[in-house]
């Protein structure tokens, strides 16, 4: 019996005469019924053996470094995000295939252009090392965005978190990146919140879930016309 266990026991036999002495008063103590047994998860197949292997390749904890892009003073704000992404197009050609026609419109020479995939930069210090990383979004075919994080550390630049999806918005959240996502279900929509993993040395999706975001929608049948719309007709320009 622990010490705790015989303090509760040695106050039990007082209470007990009071409880006696107090027989016929109104204002006693009350039972509150019955209490409700806890139920613990229960383990369903017991027997059945853990996967080896993920069912498909998710893409956390992949890192490349980026070469070929000077960092001057260690400062990612002084790192031009297109010349990034040219220095990875040119290392692999296959992947970039579809976005590298689009970053002749991105400047360097000339002004940048309405069709450069590469948007704006963001800062903030996500691995928390006291350095401001940078994160960089790509717009990619049929309507995807690809959403990259950069460090430099141990004079490397690195890339540390590559997640591309049909993008509604994305957030900084402290040190997370939080990207909401289009779901296949009407009336939903999907979170995925990014955070450094310091063993990992990458962001990994700590948490990733499907949210309600309104009533499912029923899509209109579209009505054939006739003529073609004014706002349709070809412009003289």
């Amino acid at each position: 019996m622990t010490p705790r266990r015989l303090g509760l026991s040695a106050l039990a036999v007082p209470a007990a005469v009071l409880f006696l002495a107090g027989c016929g008063d109104t204002g006693g103590l009350e039972g509150a019924g019955p209490t409700p047994t806890a139920v613990g998860p229960r383990h369903l197949w017991p027997s059945l053996p853990p996967a080896s292997a993920p069912a498909d390749d998710y893409g956390a904890g992949e890192t490349q470094v980026v070469r070929g892009v000077p960092v001057p003073d260690g400062d990612l704000r002084k790192v031009d995000p297109v010349a990034v992404i040219r220095a990875q197009a040119a290392s692999d050609p296959d992947t970039y295939k579809e976005v590298k026609k689009g970053l002749d419109d991105c400047g360097a020479p000339g002004p940048k252009g309405p069709d450069c995939p590469v948007l704006q930069a963001y800062y903030s210090d996500l691995t928390g090392n006291g350095k401001d990383d940078m994160v960089v979004g790509v717009r990619a075919p049929k309507g995807q965005l690809v959403v990259r994080v950069y460090m430099f550390a141990d004079g490397k630049l690195t890339q540390i978190m590559n997640d591309e999806d049909a993008v509604i918005s994305v957030q900084l959240a402290d040190r997370s990146v939080v990207v909401r996502a289009v779901a296949d279900l009407s009336g939903y929509e999907y979170r995925t919140s990014w955070s450094y993993d310091s063993h990992q040395r990458a962001m990994l999706p700590t948490r990733d879930e499907i949210v309600r975001t309104g009533p499912p929608t029923t899509p209109v049948p579209e009505t054939p016309s006739a003529e073609p719309t004014r706002s349709a007709s070809p412009s003289a320009s």
